[in-house]
């Protein structure tokens, strides 16, 4: 069982930057494929940004590319989401999750991911 807790979002004037943390609990972080989403209200939840056990594969969707960076940190079962350049289309509840350990790669779809954070609200203003 993993139980994630996010941090970091906020209020910011567009071309503002953030950036989101993810701290997972237990022993085996490093197992983990890990993940970062978003949902806006009305909108279906998307995948921002994945990354994988060791961080040395990473996918970001294309409208966050070179400006967004996902990254982990094994050593202290923590993943990050380095927000730069940031639009009003970014606001969004942003999600932590994990999926079952054994998967290789950055996953990037929602469907393997079993374990989601309660989520940080990230608002950016025009």
């Amino acid at each position: 069982q993993v139980q994630l807790v996010e941090s970091g979002g906020g209020l910011v004037q567009a071309g503002g930057s953030l950036r989101l943390s993810c701290a997972a609990s237990g022993r085996t972080f490093s197992s983990y494929a890990m993940g970062w989403f978003r949902q806006a209200p009305g909108k279906e939840r998307e995948v921002v940004a994945a990354i994988s056990r060791s961080g040395g594969s990473t996918y970001c969707r294309d409208s966050v590319q070179g400006r967004f960076t996902i990254s982990r940190d094994n050593a202290k079962n923590t993943m990050y989401l380095q927000m730069n350049s940031l639009k009003p289309e970014d606001t969004a509840v942003y999600y932590c999750a994990a999926t079952p350990a054994g998967y290789a790669g950055a996953v990037v779809t929602t469907t393997p991911y079993h374990y989601w954070g309660q989520g940080t609200q990230v608002t950016v203003s025009s």
